[in-house]
């Protein structure tokens, strides 16, 4: 395992070593009930089968694999984004086949089958050339007799040597009111920071993200890292518009190291986007409005990425 993890970084370090730096793309993504159209007996999925309220069918299914699929192409931009992190996927079914989609691209993916009652869990998209992993786990996050998405954390060794922390997060929803469900995304930041302290308390200068979808507005609410999409929400930007106003409900949080080298966006490109007729402006091209089905729809989230630049380690 160390000589392949050797070979995938001296391969990687060639095809870069004209490059003053390394530069590499992190992107997440909720992509919108991301489900295949076979019941899962274990979970609740009934709303997407072929015989359920949206009348869920093998190609809706592999049309919304396709869809998903073009969105992590556009997140590449002229290469290809390193890790992409997903919300709201189903099984690691829809992930294969996400993946064969992709297949010029060669992405690998992590995923643990979580609690959800849905059955929609977290995922990420990896290159195992610019992101290899190290160390991989699902946290709990403890409800009580509720349950919620587990977090997906994921270490991953760089091209440059240094190694990447990131969870995936898709944090319970305000069902129910905003304040009456504050207690559970609490409940689920805890456990991160527990987790992301225990790292940073030994390696202070640690690479590490906190990204996906949180449920709620942008707050510095992880002792020790920085939301970056703060700033981006004062400025009226957002990934999820409701009731005509856009909110940042997609955010990453950056430990101080990656902060210093990370730049933060929201892709806004033009096929994602559509007229909301009500509200006289640009709204997220979705899968569905309602019970209306859109085979030319994505999710009504758009995706955030992250770039960040490291210097490349001498080569003798």
């Amino acid at each position: 395992m160390r000589r392949v993890a050797l070979f995938i970084l001296l391969l990687s370090l060639s095809r870069l070593a004209a490059a003053a730096d390394f530069c590499l793309r992190v992107a997440s993504y909720n992509v919108e009930n991301f489900f295949d159209a076979t019941h899962d007996s274990l979970h609740s999925d009934y709303d997407f089968l072929p015989d359920g309220q949206y009348y869920w069918n093998e190609t809706r299914y592999r049309r919304k694999a396709q869809q998903i699929a073009r969105v992590v192409a556009i997140l590449g931009g002229e290469d290809k984004a390193a890790v992409v992190g997903l919300s709201e996927v189903e099984n690691a079914s829809c992930l294969r086949l996400l993946c064969r989609c992709l297949s010029n691209l060669h992405y690998r993916f992590l995923h643990f089958e979580g609690p959800d009652r849905r059955g929609i869990d977290v995922a990420l998209l990896y290159d195992p050339l610019l992101f290899y992993p190290v160390d991989s786990a699902a946290l709990t996050v403890p409800l009580g007799r509720e349950s919620t998405r587990d977090i997906l954390y994921a270490a991953g060794r760089l091209p440059t040597g240094d190694t990447l922390h990131i969870y995936q997060c898709h944090l319970p929803s305000m069902r129910g009111g905003k304040q009456a469900s504050d207690w559970k995304r609490r409940a689920a930041k805890q456990v991160i920071r527990h987790h992301a302290d225990s790292i940073l308390a030994i390696h202070p200068d640690a690479l590490l993200l906190v990204m996906g979808d949180m449920n709620s507005s942008p707050e510095d609410d992880l002792p020790g890292l920085t939301n970056r999409m703060i700033p981006l929400s004062e400025q009226g930007e957002g990934t999820h518009r409701y009731r005509g106003i856009w909110n940042c409900l997609d955010q990453m949080y950056l430990s101080p190291a990656l902060d210093r080298v990370s730049d933060v966006r929201i892709l806004r490109h033009s096929l994602l986007l559509e007229e909301d007729p009500r509200f006289l402006d640009a709204t997220p091209n979705r899968t569905f409005h309602g019970l209306h089905y859109n085979p030319y729809g994505f999710s009504d989230h758009l995706p955030i990425y992250l770039d960040l630049c490291l210097p490349l380690p001498h080569l003798p």
